[in-house]
C-alpha cells in the first residue's frame, strides 16, 4: 500500500506535466549559472542593476514568473506555491544546465526559490534570497510586538485583495514614481495572478520551514527602508546556522545600485 510521500509524489508529477514553460528574459555572459527569479507584480526588468554586475564572470538567466512578465497566465491556474515553483522547475529542465547554480530570488521571487532549494538539493551551489516579505502565522509568533505587525501586514494585504479599483489606482500611482520603469505594475492581465500569488504563497507562506530543509548556503539582503518586511519578522531565519544576512543601509524594496553590488557579491 502507498504512503503519503507516494501520494505527495503523483501530485508533484502532475504539478510538473502541467506546469507550462516560463519565458527566459535573458540569457548572457559565460560562466557558472546564475538565475534571477523577480517577485510579484513585476518582471524581470526587476535586476537591471544587478545582471551588469554578474554578467562578466557568469552565465546569468532572468526568468519571468508564472502569470507575470511575458511568461503565460493559465486560465485555470491558481497560482499556489507549488504551481510557481512546478514551472520553474521545468523551465530550468528545459535549459538543460549541465552544473549547479546560484538561486537568486526578489520578494515573492524569494519564497518560490527558497521552496525550490528545499525541493532540489542538488540544483544549486548557492540560495540567494533579496527582500524575502517573511511573514510567519501570527499565532506562531511568540514576539507580542513582532506578532501585532505581521499582523498588520496580513490584514492590509487581505485589503489590497478585496479592493480592486484602489489598489489597481494606488498601483498605477505608485509604478510612476519609482526609477525603474515595470518593476511594479499590476494590470487587467496580471490582477488574477497578484491576487492569488499574493494570498496563496505571500500570505499563506512556507519560506521558513522551507529553509530549514535548505542545505546550500543562504544569503538574505534586505533594505533597511524596505517597507515590505516587517521590522522583527526576519529573526527568526537569522538565527539559521546556513543563513547570512546582509543588511544594506539606506535602500528600500528596489534593487538599487547600492543593493545590487551587495548581491552580486553574496552570488560569488
Amino acid at each position: 500500500m502507498r504512503g503519503a510521500r507516494g501520494r505527495l509524489r503523483d501530485v508533484f508529477d502532475g504539478w510538473f506535466r502541467r506546469a507550462p514553460l516560463l519565458h527566459v528574459a535573458g540569457d548572457e555572459g559565460e560562466g557558472p549559472v546564475v538565475v534571477l527569479v523577480h517577485g510579484i507584480a513585476s518582471s524581470s526588468v526587476t535586476f537591471q542593476n544587478l545582471v551588469p554586475l554578474l554578467e562578466p564572470g557568469h552565465r546569468v538567466i532572468s526568468i519571468d514568473i508564472l502569470g507575470f512578465g511575458r511568461s503565460p497566465a493559465p486560465p485555470d491556474a491558481t497560482y499556489t506555491l507549488e504551481e510557481h515553483v512546478a514551472a520553474l522547475h521545468r523551465t530550468l529542465r528545459a535549459l538543460r544546465l549541465r552544473a549547479p547554480f546560484v538561486l537568486v530570488g526578489h520578494s515573492l521571487g524569494s519564497l518560490i526559490v527558497a521552496r525550490y532549494a528545499a525541493d532540489h538539493p542538488a540544483a544549486l551551489t548557492r540560495l540567494v534570497l533579496v527582500g524575502p516579505p517573511v511573514y510567519g502565522p501570527p499565532a506562531a509568533i511568540g514576539d507580542r510586538r513582532v506578532r501585532t505587525r505581521v499582523s498588520a501586514y496580513l490584514r492590509a494585504y487581505e485589503f489590497l485583495r478585496a479592493n480592486k479599483e484602489f489598489t489597481m489606482m494606488n498601483a498605477t500611482i505608485l509604478a510612476r514614481m519609482l526609477p525603474i520603469k515595470g518593476v511594479f505594475e499590476i494590470t487587467e492581465r496580471t490582477w488574477r495572478p497578484f491576487v492569488l500569488s499574493l494570498e496563496n504563497c505571500i500570505e499563506q507562506q512556507t519560506v521558513v520551514s522551507d529553509l530549514a530543509r535548505v542545505r546550500v548556503p543562504v544569503h538574505v539582503v534586505y533594505g533597511t527602508l524596505d517597507a515590505f518586511i516587517a521590522p522583527g519578522s526576519l529573526a527568526v531565519i537569522e538565527a539559521m546556522r546556513s543563513v547570512t544576512m546582509h543588511r544594506v543601509e539606506a535602500n528600500d524594496h528596489i534593487i538599487r545600485k547600492r543593493l545590487a553590488r551587495v548581491v552580486a557579491a553574496a552570488c560569488s
